[in-house]
């Protein structure tokens, strides 16, 4: 067989899938011609097919020395090089190939992707439109287009684009799964389950779709079908990142705690070497901050890492006064914008400047212009993207960047990543680590990470005197006088109480409050309600236990200034672990009613004992299960007992420090001016201690 038919048979195989029988003909060919170039570049893309990139490249290199003027042999081998992360030599292949035929959409397209991998969105679009006008009707390129656009929060270009995908090609799954996040970027759950429910008729086996209809689904708080659409994505893929995590964590929320143990020891066994947990629902899950930093460091190496290309100038012109940059989804009704709604105000205009940036959801509650008033610049970045909010803030010369959102919903971590400011602080949202290394420093105190834990956080930290917590001193506590009657209160007997949300509610947590109330008799458990079927469970827990149903009382979700006057019902605050009680632990203390805490191993389990510490009831702290069981049952049936515990916190409360709001604006005023100092003097990061 001569080589022009071994050549034609060769492309055949090679067209049709066949490759180990195509690279025998083609090794064939060059036996007869060492030099025949259409054997070279082949072996070159099947070597590539293959992903042996080195290979491939070695191939397709020498392919172009045999025949330079073909631009199919540079696009090729920039598709290598792009695989092989080797950008810079990919570029330059794209561009010798655009030299010798610029009107080849897939080399657009080629060059494109090589951007789009380097997560360089909007020179990626440039090369998508490009491609897109060569070949206006090629349905992956408009789906390209659309990711790119969503990679740069261009969300109504991004929808355009993919419905042009869906246009060209009915059956694309991807399409509708991509316009399925994007809906949930947008709060529209409704639409995200109908896209991912499209992209689940056309790919039954689409397990990506059931995790992110079941995320919507739960935002939708349908959490039994939401249950059912993480185990069937389970059933195809019980390996997908964070999906364990997010099944176990919905469980939660329903306290359905059916199976949960063997969830769990799963669950502990594979955290360490897989993404199996999102770091926020690590918090509740386990009571060990060596495992949360464990987390939280996979989930940014793969989410986040950092982009070295932005750093910052170790000398930077400084401002007149110190610029504090607040980043937050959370500019409404909101426990952080509870918190923290004074401090805006107080801070000292002689010496700072305070600019907050709002990103997430608008909802432009009465909250939500009381907070826009007290900084001296507010800016809404909700559809800006990363870099744009990089650029503002460096514009702004922003000194201090303190993320309020840290690893939880509406987070926007990528701007941290690629260096917004100077100086970043983790603050607030997030009670652990971000395993980072472009966050510098945490904020926090002596109780909620001891000296003996500072190993287990990438932070520096930022030493508080009193509590790391902010309170602000003038929150309105209502004057409507409820009855227990109208709140469904039993008119006898000690009233038990814990407004944490029902996911923080562990087997462990609700045993040890039966026993409790077993303990006590005519007692009652007073509990936040939050869904029909987290309701159901835990009356059906009680009876488990041997309780009465109906000793569980639920309480509907109210106006801030209104839950904290039914409080005043209330005898003792329960707390959970190993998620406490924070900002629902300051309602109950800053309404007079004693709080009742396990200190635990991680942040999230110790900050309950830091406000308690902090408005000087340290008693109220316990550190085991028997003993948080003991004092409880010890405090209702010796009411004098609780009566000086009451009478203690209503002096404490004005005259301790947890609820000076000024005396904490003071101290975290003094912090960051030694980390800009230090910063200012080129000294790196290091613990501070206020």
């Amino acid at each position: 067989m001569n080589t022009d038919n071994l050549l034609k048979k060769a492309i055949f195989f090679h067209k049709n899938g066949n490759f180990e029988e195509a690279r025998i003909l083609f090794n064939k060919i060059l036996k007869i011609n060492p030099n025949d170039f259409e054997a070279v570049h082949s072996l070159g893309t099947i070597a590539a097919q293959n992903q042996d990139y080195m290979l491939a490249s070695e191939l397709l290199t020498h392919a172009i020395s045999l025949n330079p003027l073909i631009a199919s042999s540079y696009c090729n081998l920039g598709n290598v090089y792009r695989e092989l992360k080797q950008f810079d030599k990919a570029f330059q292949c794209f561009d010798k190939a655009l030299e010798i035929d610029s009107s080849n959409h897939v080399i657009q397209m080629s060059k494109g992707n090589c951007y789009f991998s380097c997560d360089m969105f909007e020179q990626a679009l440039i090369h998508y439109n490009h491609a897109i006008k060569i070949n206006p009707f090629n349905a992956t390129l408009h789906y390209l287009t659309g990711v790119s656009f969503n990679r740069v929060n261009k969300l109504n270009e991004a929808i355009n684009s993919l419905n042009s995908a869906i246009t060209y090609n009915e059956s694309y799954h991807e399409a509708y799964f991509q316009l399925g996040l994007i809906a949930l970027k947008q709060n529209d759950p409704l639409k995200a389950v109908a896209n991912f429910t499209m992209a689940i008729t056309i790919k039954p086996d689409y397990s990506e779709a059931y995790h992110n209809s079941g995320l919507a689904l739960f935002e939708l708080k349908e959490l039994e079908a939401a249950n059912i659409s993480y185990l069937k994505a389970l059933e195809l893929n019980p390996s997908l990142d964070y999906l364990l995590g997010t099944c176990l964590h919905n469980k939660m929320h329903i306290c359905d705690w059916s199976n949960l143990e063997a969830g769990l020891d799963l669950y502990r066994n594979e955290i360490k070497n897989k993404n199996i947990s999102l770091p926020f629902v690590a918090l509740s899950l386990i009571d060990d901050e060596s495992l949360h930093f464990n987390v939280a460091k996979n989930y940014m190496q793969h989410k986040y890492p950092k982009n070295n290309s932005i750093e910052f100038d170790k000398i930077r012109v400084n401002n007149n006064k110190i610029k504090i940059g607040y980043y937050s989804a959370d500019y409404c009704n909101h426990a952080t914008t509870h918190l923290m709604l004074k401090l805006f105000e107080l801070h000292d205009r002689n010496s700072f400047e305070i600019y907050g940036f709002s990103f997430g959801n608008k909802i432009l509650d009465e909250m939500h212009y009381k907070v826009i008033n007290n900084f001296d610049k507010f800016f809404d970045v909700d559809s800006f993207s990363d870099n744009e909010i990089v650029s503002l803030s460096r514009d702004l010369n922003i000194d201090i960047a303190v993320d309020l959102k840290g690893y939880t919903k509406d987070n926007r971590t990528e701007i941290f990543a690629k260096r917004c400011a100077p100086i970043q602080v983790n603050y607030l949202g997030y009670p652990g680590t971000m395993g980072a290394d472009y966050i510098d420093y945490i904020i926090a105190d002596s109780v909620v990470i001891p000296e003996s834990s500072k190993k287990y956080y990438s932070e520096k930290i930022i030493y508080l005197p009193n509590s790391y917590q902010v309170n602000d001193d003038s929150r309105v506590i209502s004057n409507h006088a409820f009855s227990k009657e109208e709140l469904n209160l039993p008119t006898e007997g000690f009233i038990y109480c814990c407004f944490n949300n029902n996911y923080k509610i562990t087997p462990k947590v609700f045993s040890a409050w039966s026993e409790i109330l077993r303990s006590v008799n005519g007692s009652v458990l007073w509990l936040l309600g939050d869904t029909a079927i987290a309701e159901k469970n835990l009356r059906q827990s009680a009876i488990n236990e041997g309780l009465d149903p109906n000793r569980i009382i639920f309480a509907n979700r109210i106006s801030p200034e209104l839950h904290l006057s039914r409080h005043k019902l209330a005898d003792l605050f329960l707390d959970t672990c190993p998620y406490n009680a924070h900002t629902t632990a300051s309602d109950s203390l800053w309404a007079g009613l004693p709080l009742l805490t396990k200190f635990g191993n991680s942040f999230a389990s110790r900050v309950a004992a830091s406000l308690l510490k902090s408005v000087g009831l340290p008693e109220l702290i316990t550190y085991s299960d028997s003993e948080y069981i003991e004092k409880a049952i010890y405090l209702a049936t010796n009411k004098e007992e609780l009566l000086k515990l009451k009478n203690k916190l209503f002096l404490n409360r004005d005259n301790f420090p947890l609820f000076k709001t000024s005396l904490f604006c003071n101290n975290l005023e003094k912090a960051y001016k030694e980390i800009h100092k230090r910063r200012s003097n080129n000294n790196n990061p290091d613990d501070i201690y206020v």
